[in-house]
Parts: structure tokens; sequence; C-alpha cells
């Protein structure tokens, strides 16, 4: 077996035609799709970038114990757990720039090559001591952006780091291909902003921005109506789908190498993201502060297998990021750790049937979610209240001499017997939370407008939320600190 798994980074399933869009461009998306199977109930766990590749790689939830984390001494990798269970070859590519951040330690080293490729938003790497020119504009300001931006020709698609990943993919496959028991694991950090394209496909969207100021790169805030009303957010969406319709292109590439090797026979295929983004929608741009809105939090899932009964199919069962592992490890006739708390979703390529009644999902120390795919339900912090940041490898001291005076050290987590530091960290909620439970339909109010205000409905997914917690070993204080 081979298999390839493809992150795009900040990938919203309402810009997809398989799910439902019709206005933005994606004919590989929608060729992997009809090729294999379409998940419609596919949930994040762990929030943003960094906390959703660890969900991907050990199998289990970690926004309950620590926020962004490099990957822990005492995680079980389903990629180490591959190589040593069934000696199959491991290479990653990508641009994500997080893995090389302090906060990104372990992940790459497990693989048994890597190649990252450099320039993505403000990662240091062209060096300039003179300022760049920079024009007036609305939105994120990163000098080392500017600099990356002035020394590429912005109109030149490969030099752009997303289609150079896909081509050291396409590389890969012309390499390899005739080899057996091997895992391509390629992150592209499209469409995440700048939403940076060339005019070929922004062209593709009309769009008719005066240009009154530069603008590619929202801030993390709510869309401010006096500067950014309809125009700039009609704006925003079309460079968004223009960077996915880019992304698009280069995912050809790769399926058509697939095609020229006549590789769907015996390798696998799985498309996701690790959250959505918000354009506009709700008045908000970006992600992170405010209410985990399904935009974010209910994400695209494709996948192929080879001979597999639901290709060409969706599926309705709820699934989500912990999946992954016990999946690539069970597709390479691996077993998950007793440790790894997702499930193999192989059993859904044949039938669509159960396979969680419900998943947790949310950041570090902020609102804690659920969902059984018929409702979402969340409790949001109490005033006063703390999380416990639990890490064995305290990278955030670094340069804060009184956060790691603070440290407790102890065998705090239930399932390693290695000690660690644990740090209090204030809660917080979600822009204008007010500290109530919500409680959403989203089968009839699939963007979450109308809370419910049936208490008999929220205590029973109050309970349900607990047991889910208890379930995935959730740390003590998490319990007090929503009110339960």
């Amino acid at each position: 077996m081979r298999t390839i798994m493809i992150m795009m980074d900040s990938l919203n399933r309402h810009y997809l035609n398989s799910y439902g869009c019709d206005w933005v461009k994606t004919p590989n998306i929608d060729r992997l799709a009809a090729k294999g199977v379409v998940f419609d109930n596919h949930y994040c766990g762990s929030l943003p970038c960094m906390p959703a590749r660890r969900d991907l790689m050990t199998g289990r939830l970690n926004f309950l114990e620590t926020p962004w984390s490099p990957l822990q001494p005492y995680d079980d990798c389903f990629i180490t757990e591959l190589r040593e269970q069934t000696g199959t070859y491991t290479h990653m590519i990508t641009d994500h720039y997080h893995y090389w951040e302090k906060n990104g330690v372990g992940y790459n080293t497990v693989f048994d090559t890597w190649e990252f490729l450099r320039g993505q938003e403000g990662d240091p790497w062209k060096p300039m001591l003179k300022d760049p020119e920079i024009p007036e504009y609305r939105g994120k300001n990163r000098r080392q952006d500017w600099v990356n931006r002035e020394l590429m020709d912005l109109e030149d698609d490969e030099q752009y780091p997303t289609p150079q990943c896909f081509r050291q993919a396409v590389e890969f496959v012309d390499r390899n291909h005739a080899e057996d028991n091997w895992h391509l694991h390629l992150e592209v950090f499209d469409p995440h902003e700048p939403f940076v394209t060339p005019a070929q496909y922004r062209e593709l969207y009309g769009d008719t921005w005066d240009g009154r100021y530069h603008f590619d790169w929202p801030d993390y805030a709510p869309v401010d109506p006096d500067a950014e009303g309809d125009a700039a957010i009609d704006h925003i969406r079309k460079c968004y789908a223009a960077t996915v319709t880019r992304a698009d292109a280069w995912l050809g590439k790769l399926l058509d190498a697939m095609d020229r090797h006549d590789m769907w026979k015996d390798t696998a295929v799985v498309l996701t993201t690790d959250h959505g983004h918000l354009l506009g929608e709700h008045g908000f741009w970006a992600k992170n502060y405010m209410f985990d809105y399904n935009e974010l939090a209910h994400i695209p899932l494709i996948a192929y297998a080879p001979g597999a009964p639901n290709n060409g199919k969706r599926v309705s069962a709820l699934t989500t990021t912990i999946d992954f592992a016990p999946t690539f490890l069970e597709l390479h006739g691996a077993a998950a750790t007793e440790r790894m708390r997702g499930k193999s979703i192989v059993h859904l390529f044949e039938r669509d049937e159960n396979h969680h009644d419900a998943v947790l999902y949310g950041y570090f120390g902020k609102d804690i979610n659920m969902t059984d795919g018929m409702y979402t339900y969340t409790r949001q912090p109490i005033d006063g209240s703390v999380a416990h940041h639990h890490t064995a490898v305290p990278v955030n001291t670094i340069g804060n001499p009184d956060a790691a005076a603070s440290a407790e050290t102890g065998r705090f987590l239930s399932y390693t017997k290695l000690p660690v530091y644990r740090f209090v960290v204030p809660s917080r909620r979600h822009h204008g939370g007010d500290g109530s439970e919500l409680l959403f339909d989203v089968e009839n109010d699939p963007t979450q407008q109308k809370p419910i205000a049936d208490e008999g409905l929220k205590r029973k997914y109050a309970g349900r939320l607990r047991d889910l917690m208890t379930d995935h070993g959730a740390p003590s204080s998490q319990f007090p600190r929503v009110g339960l």
C-alpha cells in the first residue's frame, strides 16, 4: 500500500463545489471527489494550525491539555508507528513554516526524509536591511512578508511556495511510483492568508476592487463596516477563491502524475484541512478569537481507497481529525496504539454506518464544543477560571523567566507516566461571549444563527460533553473551568 495525505491550510468547505459551492473553480478537487468518498460530517478537533497537526499525528485531542505545542516525547506518532510496525518509508513536503518555529519542534524529524519550501506569510526567509516599499494598506502588516514579496516575481506561479510543494510531490511520485509501502505527507499553506496570487487566477473571478488601499490580508478582528464594506468583503472572497483555484491547479498536476503511472490501483489519497476560515461571515475575519462557528470547525474531507465500494459516493458518518492516525496505520497493516483516541475510517470506505456518536473541538483555554452532527453544544469559561498548560517541552518559557518560575512538575496526565510541566493559563471567552451555554440545531440552522433555549436539551448535552471530556482524559481543571 502507498498513501498520500494532502492538507491544504484554512480550506473553507463552503468554497468547494463538492460541498455545494457554485462559483469557485476547483476542477481537480472535484475530480478527486468524483473518484473517492466525500465525507459530509467531518470536524476539527484542536484548533488552529499546530494543535490540528498534533491531533493528526497522534490520534488524540490536545486542546484540553496544551496550546500551540511541539510534538511531545510521550506522544504516539503514527509516522513513527508506521516505520516501527511495517517498515513504511515516510516523506514530508511542506511550506507550512510553523514547523520550523520553536513551537513546531519535532514534527518533521519523525519522517525518514522531509522537504521544506520557504516564503509563506512572515517566514523569516530573505534578508533585507533596507526597509521594503510598503503601499497604503489595511489589515496585517509584517515587514518580513513585504520583504519576501519584493524579492519574488509575483506573476510567476512557480516562485510561490505551494506550487513548489506540488512540484516536489510530482517528483517524488515520478521517482518512487514503482516502489511499495510508502507514505507521502504533503502539506501546503494555501489557501491560508495573505491571499496573494498571480493575476491569471484573480481574473477568473472578475474582481472589481478599486484599489483605494492594498488589501489581501485582513486583521484577525471583526469586519470594520466603515472601511470594509460589501466591496471589500467581495474583494477578499475573490482573492481567497483565486488562492484556492491556484492550489487546485497544482493539485491537478499531482493527480495527472498518478494517472500517468497507473497508481490508483494501489495508492490511497486523503485530502483535508486543519480548519476553515471566515471571510466576512458573521461579521468576522479569519479565526481564533470568535465563536467556533461551523465555517471554522466543520471541514472538508475527501478520501480515495483502491477498490472501495463507496468510491464516488458520500458518507454521513461523523468523523474528526484524530481519526487520521489510526486510518493510515490500518491502511498500511499496522495497529493503532492504546493512547490513540481516534478511530480508523477505513470501514467507511465500504459502507456508511455509525462512527463517532459525538466529537469534541475547540481552542486551548477557550470554549469547549461538541457535536453529534445534529446539534452543536458549547460551554464557555466562567469568570476568573484557568486552564492548565501541560508540556514536557516548555519552549514557551524561553525568554520568559516568570512563566518558568511559576511551573509545577508532576505526573498530571492520566495517559503518560512521564512527568510534565504544568502552567496556569487564564481562560478566555470568544469575542462577545457572555459565559452562557450555546446550543444550535445545525441540521436546520447550519450557520448557527438561532441559539436554542431548551434547558432540558442543554442539560442532556452538558452531560454528554462531560462524559466525552472524561473519555478523552481531560485534565481536572477543564471541568470546573466551564462550570461542569
